[in-house]
């Protein structure tokens, strides 16, 4: 833990997560199985403070989000969100929004790779969950569903306006925000939705398979490359080219650059270090 960030100890105790480490890998899994993991208050809260503890550590290179039970995550939970919601005030419920779109942020932001592992449903917030993922892997059971015209709101809830058309372009955001129907994993993966889709029960091992192989590679590199990807969607290409050649010539000076030469030249697998 850096000195720097003035943050709490890392736990792995949270009251709405669970958080298994293996090697450089971490998993969150999202614990409520009764509720399809329905995202309480508490929830939303546990996951932003969680990545943004992980972030501040330079022993994880990945992370898998999954959900344990029959589904990934159905979304807030009604009964706890949509009821206290009617009764706030407006200065409450943009805190309540800012909150959760803070965990998007953080998904998008932690300087590791992220993977959304789906079985079952992916709805609502739990649709955005896996969207801002770097990857999604998904078994035949994932279905997508994007509700939040269905509740009355708009389809642009927590960066979902924002990260869905850059995912499966304009025309398919559209209608799965403007709508809210479900997409099943055959098509999701024909619209460009999902990263890869597997076999039967498969996506939580195939996510931690690659979840594993991108732990062994240049972490920093990774990084970057995950940085640049956000940084750059609104960017004009002369700005962006700018800013490839400034990260550029900071990663000629990692010891990672370096290790990849004395690879090459000694005719051997080159040992990662991450900086």
């Amino acid at each position: 833990m850096s000195p720097f960030t003035g943050s709490a100890p890392r736990t792995r105790e949270w009251e709405h997560l669970r958080l298994t480490l293996d090697g450089a890998v971490a998993t969150v899994t999202l614990a409520r199985p009764d509720k399809l993991n329905a995202l309480t208050f508490g929830a939303y809260a546990d996951l932003r403070d969680l990545l943004a503890e992980l972030s501040r550590t330079r022993s994880v290179r990945a992370l898998v989000l999954a959900g344990a039970g029959r589904g990934f995550c159905s979304g807030g939970d009604v009964d706890e969100i949509i009821g206290a919601t009617l009764g706030m005030a407006t200065d409450a419920l943009l805190d309540f929004n800012r909150m959760t779109g803070q965990v998007v942020r953080a998904v998008r932001e932690c300087p590791f790779p992220v993977i959304a592992a789906v079985h079952g449903v992916a709805a609502g917030a739990g649709a955005v969950l896996a969207l801002a993922a770097d990857f999604r892997v998904a078994d035949p059971s994932a279905r997508f569903a994007f509700l939040f015209t269905k509740v009355g709101l708009s389809g642009g809830d927590m960066g979902a306006a924002y990260l869905l058309p850059r995912v499966v372009g304009l025309g398919h955001a559209t209608r799965l925000l403007m709508l809210g129907e479900p997409v099943r994993a055959p098509e999701a993966e024909r619209i460009g939705l999902l990263s890869q889709l597997t076999e039967e029960g498969q996506a939580d091992a195939e996510a931690t398979r690659l979840a594993h192989r991108l732990a062994a590679g240049p972490a920093l590199g990774y990084a970057q490359t995950k940085a640049l990807l956000t940084a750059e969607l609104d960017m004009p290409l002369a700005a962006a080219i700018e800013l490839d050649a400034a990260t550029q010539a900071l990663l000629m000076n990692s010891a990672d650059y370096a290790e990849f030469h004395a690879a090459f030249t000694g005719k051997r697998p080159p040992a990662w270090q991450g900086r």
